[in-house]
């Protein structure tokens, strides 16, 4: 396939990168822990790590897979947490060990649980006591038999540990009752590794580092598995694109985005722990007054968000009235970032949103804006070293200059494939090894990607991908809906949000009922947040809803 090309920025971003210069993700981190051994590494409600102390933990919980969970190589840990000093410790841990990170959003329901569990053939799982009763409703369903609990504070000092456990708890009622048999303690889990010795793993570029679950054109969550190259290459695309405009063991990053999240584990710990940066962990970013208060304390150079958390800062009295000499680099994925949201951060920071782009399946990084950049491009900028795309018609035939397509990649960072889904690897590539994004896009002469609008009928909330088919199998589960079906539209604050168009068969069932039962079966931002009920759906001759009539109704 003939490429179009594409310019670089600069001439410091021309040259190819090849993985195997660094090795894998363990020999960053442990290069890093060593370079950086007493800078701070990690922040979380008033407690910092330094790079000793995270490898030291490291160490420890590898320890603890390796001797006594007698976890080997290949074997795959679920990680159910929002940002804490747990999450990096524990990938870094299980990479350590040999083991594959499976990364479980800690907000999923007991069904969607079963599913990504089961798919990647987990038995032992990592997960915050606020969603321990999400994993005893699952165990059964599952081959799930090592469960590590922690709560929040676990790593905070006792005193401090004790109060928040008790507030969470009995104050706030945000740990749910749970019995779990034979649970284990994440601290104990730590103090048990300390007295084992680690095995060294022999593990090389192309083992896998994570399966990292996307949706796919059915609703079905697959895993994309990135191996360590993947990752590894990914990071010195951003060392390279970014790093000029940063200085090693000095910049102090703020962490929203949660870490499960391809976007915030690439960029937010291992690009950022590679060039020995302080990574500032927001655990609930809903709770905005307290982030902000959180920023407050710090002279950070480096945030990144989606335009949602952007245009809630830029809403926020507080925030507007900090310090922001320091900052360098403000970065947006995950989302379309709307231009009002852009410039409106621009006149309180002083500093643009440099938009960037990527999918699970790149790892994610495969375009970026330049840092360069002085305003809004509306575009998601030029691809990364080491990166072609090209836009494609329907038959995979390369288009011209402004002319749209779908946007397809080719690059190190690019998955392999699915785990244990053949067909749709082979659906998701070209014959000649184009990875096929599902994106409709188009690029100008100077090799600026701009996205039009998704190719699929996937649903974009606040950066989260939401799947139609999930939600309308979950809308006729329930008794006295006979049709259901789903489309996004356009929203002020989280991008799109998810309507969905029920035909009942009982009138007596109402949208508060609806809501009720969803609720029990999808995680929050899956869950429709307008419903209209109609006597009938627009179909097809052979019997096929006909979704995007109800887009172009509510367009």
């Amino acid at each position: 396939m003939e490429k179009i090309w594409l310019k670089n920025y600069a001439e410091g971003v021309k040259h190819e990168i090849n993985a195997d210069d660094n090795g894998t993700l363990v020999d960053i981190l442990n290069h890093s822990c060593e370079k950086f051994k007493e800078r701070p590494a990690f922040e979380n409600l008033g407690t910092t790590i330094t790079y000793k102390e995270f490898q030291e933990s490291s160490i420890a919980f590898a320890g603890f897979l390796q001797k006594v969970l007698k976890l080997k190589k290949g074997d795959r840990l679920a990680i159910m947490m929002p940002n804490m000093l747990q999450y990096p410790i524990a990938v870094y841990g299980a990479l350590l060990a040999g083991v594959v990170v499976v990364n479980v959003n800690p907000l999923y329901t007991t069904p969607e649980l079963v599913h990504q569990v089961n798919d990647a053939g987990a038995e032992s799982i990592l997960v915050i006591s606020n969603f321990a009763n999400t994993v005893q409703k699952a165990i059964p369903e599952t081959k799930l038999k090592n469960i590590i609990i922690t709560d929040v504070g676990d790593l905070l000092p006792r005193p401090k540990a004790w109060l928040l456990k008790f507030v969470l708890k009995y104050i706030k009622k945000q740990i749910p009752s749970y019995s779990i048999p034979n649970e284990i303690n994440f601290r104990d889990a730590l103090a048990e590794g300390k007295d084992h010795t680690v095995d060294k793993v022999e593990v090389v570029l192309d083992d896998t580092a994570f399966l990292q679950y996307t949706g796919g054109t059915t609703g079905v969550s697959k895993g994309a598995v990135l191996s360590h190259r993947n990752m590894v290459s990914n990071v010195m695309q951003a060392e390279a694109w970014f790093g000029p405009m940063l200085e090693e063991g000095q910049e102090v990053m703020i962490t929203a985005l949660p870490l499960y999240h391809i976007f915030s584990l690439l960029a937010n710990f291992l690009f950022f722990s590679s060039i020995g940066g302080l990574s500032v962990l927001i655990t609930n970013p809903r709770d905005l007054p307290r982030m902000v208060s959180t920023i407050s304390r710090f002279k950070f150079t480096v945030i990144t968000g989606v335009n949602t958390l952007y245009l809630a800062l830029n809403h926020n009295k507080k925030f507007c009235d900090l310090d922001f000499s320091k900052l360098k680099v403000c970065i947006s994925g995950g989302m379309a970032t709307q231009e009002p949201v852009a410039t409106k951060w621009k006149e309180i920071t002083g500093k643009p949103i440099l938009e960037a782009y990527g999918l699970t399946e790149t790892s994610p990084v495969a375009i970026a804006n330049p840092i360069d950049l002085v305003e809004f491009s509306g575009t998601v900028g030029l691809p990364v070293p080491s990166t072609d795309v090209c836009i494609v018609d329907e038959n995979h035939k390369a288009l011209g200059v402004d002319e749209i397509g779908e946007l397809a990649i080719k690059g190190p960072q690019v998955t392999k494939g699915y785990w244990h889904h053949p067909e749709e690897t082979k659906k998701s590539f070209t014959e000649d090894g184009w990875f096929l994004t599902g994106d409709i896009a188009s690029i100008n002469e100077d090799g600026y990607v701009k996205i039009l609008e998704r190719k699929k009928d996937m649903i974009l909330v606040s950066g989260f991908n939401v799947y139609p088919n999930e939600v309308e199998a979950a809308l006729v589960s329930i008794d006295g809906i006979s049709e259901a079906a789903v489309v996004g539209v356009l929203s002020k604050t989280s991008g799109e949000i998810v309507k969905a168009f029920v035909v009942r068969e009982d009138e007596n069932i109402t949208k508060e009922k609806i809501l009720e039962e969803c609720k029990e079966m999808l995680t929050a931002y899956k869950i429709p947040k307008v419903i209209e009920f109609r006597d009938e759906l627009p179909k097809t001759n052979v019997g096929k809803i006909l979704r995007r009539a109800l887009r172009e109704k509510e367009a």
